[in-house]
C-alpha cells in the first residue's frame, strides 16, 4: 500500500488545481478521514486567490467507487450499520463543492459510483474518459442517491431520463453516459487529462469574477424567478464595471488582443 496521502493537491501555472482521490487499491472509496481531507482540498482551491478552476480526478483505475461502508459503527446487536457520519452532508465535499463559485471539471478517469458518482455530477463540467462508467446502483442496494443525486439528476437530463436512471439502478458506460447528457464529451483514456487541463487553462484565462459570477448566477437562478434574477445579475454587474480585469477587457477588445486578467 502507498504511503501517499490519500487526497493530492497541485497547482499548474495556469492557476488550475488538480485535486487527486488517492487510494486506488480500493477504487478511490471514501472513508470519513477522507472526506474530511477532500473538503479541505476543495475549501483551499475555492478561497485561494492564485486558482482560477479546479479540476477533480481519481488515482488508478477508477474515479470513485463511492463510501467505504467497511467502516462500521459499533452496534450492541451486532447489525453492523454503516457509520452515519458519512451521510450527513453538512461541510462535506458534495456540499462544499455545491457552494463553490470557481469551475469545477471532473476528469473522470474511470467508474464512479454512489457517492462517486453524485460527487462527479456535482462538477460543472464532466470529461470522461472511454473507459469511465457512472454507477447509479443506489436502488440495487437498498439505498438512494445519498449524496445530491436526488437534487442534480433531474436538473441536469430532465424528469425522465432521471427517473429512467435512477429507477433501474444501471451502471452506464462512457458512451451511454453522453447520450443521457451525464457528460459532456467523451475522449480516449490516454487523452483524457491532456484535454482536461487545456480546458481547464482555456476557462484560467478569462476573467476570475466574470467567470465566478457567471456560475453564482446560474446557481441561484435555478431556484429564482426571472425578475429576481435579473436583479441580482444586475448587483453582480456594478462592481465589476470598476474592475481592473473589465477595463482589461474592452481595452484588449478595442485593441484587438487577448486580455492578461489579474482578478482585480
Amino acid at each position: 500500500m502507498s504511503d501517499e496521502p490519500h487526497i493530492l493537491t497541485s497547482v499548474d501555472e495556469h492557476g488550475v488545481m488538480l485535486v487527486t482521490i488517492n487510494r486506488p487499491e480500493v477504487m478511490n472509496a471514501l472513508s470519513v478521514e477522507m472526506m474530511a481531507l477532500l473538503e479541505d482540498a476543495i475549501g483551499e482551491a475555492s478561497t485561494r486567490d492564485d486558482v482560477y478552476a479546479m479540476v477533480l480526478t481519481g488515482a488508478g483505475r477508477g474515479f470513485c467507487a463511492g463510501l467505504d461502508l467497511k467502516a462500521r459503527a459499533d452496534d450492541e446487536d451486532g447489525g453492523g450499520a454503516p457509520d452515519l457520519r458519512l451521510f450527513d452532508l453538512h461541510n462535506t465535499p458534495p456540499l462544499v463543492l455545491h457552494r463553490m463559485d470557481k469551475p469545477v471539471i471532473c476528469a473522470l478517469n474511470g467508474p464512479a459510483a454512489g457517492y462517486g458518482m453524485d460527487m462527479a455530477l456535482g462538477c460543472d463540467i464532466r470529461i470522461a474518459s472511454d473507459r469511465a462508467k457512472l454507477g447509479a446502483v443506489f436502488v440495487r442496494r437498498g439505498v438512494l442517491p445519498e449524496s445530491g443525486g436526488t437534487w442534480y439528476l433531474p436538473r441536469l437530463v430532465g424528469w425522465a431520463k432521471a427517473a429512467e436512471i435512477a429507477f433501474m439502478g444501471d451502471v452506464l458506460d462512457a458512451e451511454r453516459s453522453l447520450e443521457m447528457g451525464l457528460v459532456n464529451r467523451v475522449v480516449p483514456h490516454d487523452d483524457l487529462m491532456d484535454e482536461v487541463a487545456a480546458m481547464a487553462a482555456r476557462i484560467a484565462s478569462n476573467a476570475p469574477y466574470s467567470v465566478q459570477a457567471t456560475k453564482r448566477m446560474m446557481r441561484l437562478g435555478m431556484d429564482e424567478t426571472f425578475e429576481t434574477a435579473v436583479d441580482h445579475t444586475y448587483l453582480q454587474l456594478r462592481p465589476m464595471f470598476g474592475s481592473e480585469d473589465f477595463r482589461e477587457g474592452m481595452t484588449a477588445f478595442l485593441e484587438r488582443r487577448d486580455p492578461s486578467f489579474k482578478g482585480r
